[in-house]
């Protein structure tokens, strides 16, 4: 699909983009852990782009190859604390909610809520919700992957 859009963001938008990124960092969560969230909610919303930005902000911020390829599948598989799990589930619960899907459960938040501080939830929260936005902009206009903003 070619992208539909052309040109660059409103200045408004890009700094408005910036505070919520640097809310989100200053939540005490490891960037790797929100580029995991990121790639979670991008591989399930189907969003190109954001699951190419995910791969590569983990890969920077030390994440093996073995802990990328396989976060579609974490459920399954060694590679993951007790925390990340919780951190996961979080992740796809909020974004599941097209799905049908019970969306957060009280478990859920529970268990998310055992292994972080209020400020981390709140931090993995608005990386949930930013990641849900850019994917639902970028399935829209078209966003390849690949691409830098």
């Amino acid at each position: 699909m070619p992208v539909r859009t052309k040109g660059t963001p409103h200045p408004d938008l890009i700094t408005a983009i910036q505070h919520l990124h640097k809310a989100i960092g200053a939540g005490g969560v490891a960037p790797g852990l929100l580029s995991l969230v990121h790639l979670r909610a991008s591989q399930i919303n189907g969003c190109s782009p954001c699951v190419f930005s995910a791969v590569t902000a983990a890969k920077k911020h030390g994440e093996s190859d073995e802990r990328v390829h396989h976060v579609a599948a974490w459920r399954d598989t060694p590679f993951y604390t007790d925390q990340e799990r919780a951190a996961l589930a979080l992740t796809e619960a909020a974004t599941r909610l097209q799905d049908g899907a019970d969306g957060v459960t009280d478990a859920i938040w529970e268990e998310a809520a055992a292994h972080f501080t209020p400020e981390q939830l709140s931090a993995i929260t608005l990386e949930i919700a930013t990641t849900n936005f850019f994917n639902r902009i970028n399935r829209t206009i078209g966003e390849q992957a690949g691409r830098t903003w």
